[in-house]
């Protein structure tokens, strides 16, 4: 059997969900004409906002997670792929007019199918990525949202109305309270986790952290507020976090302290006697 384009699955699965659409989102019964002057400010936003829920219904949701150490590739239904990193959340939800997806933890990689009338917007918190065909990466720091650009283009959006357009090798990060810029970035090597590598250029200890954690049920905390900054370099295995964290002390000034449970303490190392 010939596989369906992208374009007819998107179709074919619209068609299936015509009659529930019909049923959870009737039209509107008509109704007497309200003088223009009697319709105010308030009443014609309520109106806009109704009609165009209306116009953009949902149809579908699927969840999806990823376990610690696991990385899931998912095709779906448009053909577009989505990509978790391990320890992540995401929903999906197909609108009449709109692909959406929020991220509520980890991060993803996404390589969207074109399709021109339907946008493909991801949400993490308070951030919004808006586009029609392209491949990017989702990443939520928290607080802060790293988006990175691999193909095409996308619009980034905050929650205070900033805005800021994307081109391939660009990244930003979103944080509350401070404006949008872009950096240029070495696109493959923001995206190389999907290859089981996790790449520090002068990364700040903390952040390289975090990316760690991502890889380990147990917690890892850093005790020593001074060490954050503590910069790391090196191409590392993610399938082989415990042996990176055992060489932390032999490229870095701290010791490493387990308790019973698994959480790693980080801390100064201590003057030798």
């Amino acid at each position: 059997m010939t596989a369906l384009p992208p374009s007819s699955r998107e179709e074919e699965a619209l068609a299936r969900h015509r009659e529930e659409l019909r049923k959870r989102f009737p039209l509107p019964e008509p109704k007497p004409r309200t003088p223009r002057k009697a319709l105010g400010a308030g009443a014609l936003a309520v109106l806009l906002a109704g009609g165009l829920a209306w116009l953009d219904p949902a149809y579908h949701h699927e969840s999806y997670a990823s376990a610690v150490g696991e990385q899931r590739v998912l095709t779906l239904a448009d053909g577009s792929r989505m990509t978790l990193d391990s320890n992540s959340r995401a929903t999906v939800e197909w609108h009449l007019r709109s692909r959406r997806v929020e991220l509520q933890a980890g991060r993803a990689l996404f390589d969207v199918s074109k399709t021109v009338f339907r946008p493909f917007q991801v949400d993490a918190g308070t951030t919004q990525v808006r586009v029609l065909g392209t491949l990017f990466s989702v990443d939520r720091l928290d607080p802060a949202v790293r988006v990175t650009l691999v193909r095409g283009k996308v619009d980034v959006a905050t929650g205070d109305g900033q805005r800021l357009q994307l081109l391939p090798g660009q990244q930003v990060e979103t944080r509350t309270g401070q404006s949008l810029h872009s950096v240029n970035v070495d696109a493959e090597a923001a995206i190389a986790w999907k290859h089981n590598q996790l790449i520090f250029d002068r990364t700040p200890l903390a952040e390289a952290l975090k990316q760690i954690q991502r890889y380990r049920a147990a917690p890892i905390r850093l005790d020593s507020a001074d060490l954050a900054n503590l910069p790391i370099t090196g191409v590392f295995d993610s399938s082989q976090v415990e042996g990176l964290l055992t060489l932390l002390p032999s490229i870095l000034p701290l010791s490493l302290n387990s308790d019973s449970d698994g959480t790693l303490h980080i801390r100064h190392k201590a003057a030798k006697k």
